[in-house]
């Protein structure tokens, strides 16, 4: 059942812990306080309760808010890896376009409806990140994490400008994820096959071989 907090509100009963080292299960915690509560819920007591920890547990973990947040970026950077990585090693030289785009399409498609509240999160903390260049830092070299694998793949698939393709490939998911989670779209998460098609007309637009806009 809930709980009043301190301040008169409305709390969620405390969650019991997931399996884990602490230092994840006090990430994970966070990362779920953001997406219901905001930056503003985010708290090293907040987070003990969420995680079903001993008070104290956040704060001997990661002292400073500021700590904390870093905990929180790099562990939604590990969470998001297997959901959006895109396709890498020996084999992405034969993988077909319609493969990658069914692979990509797949990805969004299950984001989107199975990982909401990591969205939300997502973007408390890119926010935040715009305010403290303490924690653009790390937050930045979380994204390169993503951003090189894209660039090369695009240099892979044969595009003439790598940097230039992975930057629309990401504008692209990133607004399209925004619409669907947070913008005018939060009601209606496109299909797959929706997806299959954007994605498919984004690379044909880029004049990439082997790839048709349908």
């Amino acid at each position: 059942m809930p709980t009043r907090s301190p301040g008169g509100g409305t709390a969620p009963a405390p969650r019991k812990a997931p399996d884990g080292t602490r230092a994840d299960r006090i990430a994970d915690a966070a990362l779920s306080l953001l997406a219901e509560r905001g930056l503003r819920g985010l708290t090293h007591r907040a987070v003990d309760e969420a995680a079903g920890l001993p008070q104290g547990s956040t704060s001997n973990h990661a002292r400073t808010r500021l700590a904390l947040l870093r905990t929180v970026v790099r562990r939604q950077a590990e969470r998001e890896s297997p959901l959006l990585a895109p396709p890498a090693g020996p084999d992405t030289a034969a993988l077909r376009p319609e493969d990658l785009v069914e692979a990509l399409a797949y990805a969004l498609h299950q984001y989107l409806t199975g990982h909401r509240p990591l969205l939300v999160a997502r973007y408390e903390l890119a926010l935040e990140a715009t305010r403290r260049p303490e924690l653009r830092e790390i937050y930045d070299e979380a994204g390169r994490g993503f951003r090189d694998p894209l660039v090369a793949l695009m240099r892979r698939l044969g595009s003439p400008e790598p940097e230039r393709h992975a930057l629309s490939l990401v504008a692209w998911c990133d607004g399209l994820m925004f619409s669907c989670i947070a913008g005018s779209y939060h009601a209606s998460v496109p299909s797959t096959d929706e997806l299959r098609r954007g994605v498919a007309e984004l690379f044909a637009g880029m004049g990439l071989e082997g790839f048709t806009g349908t």
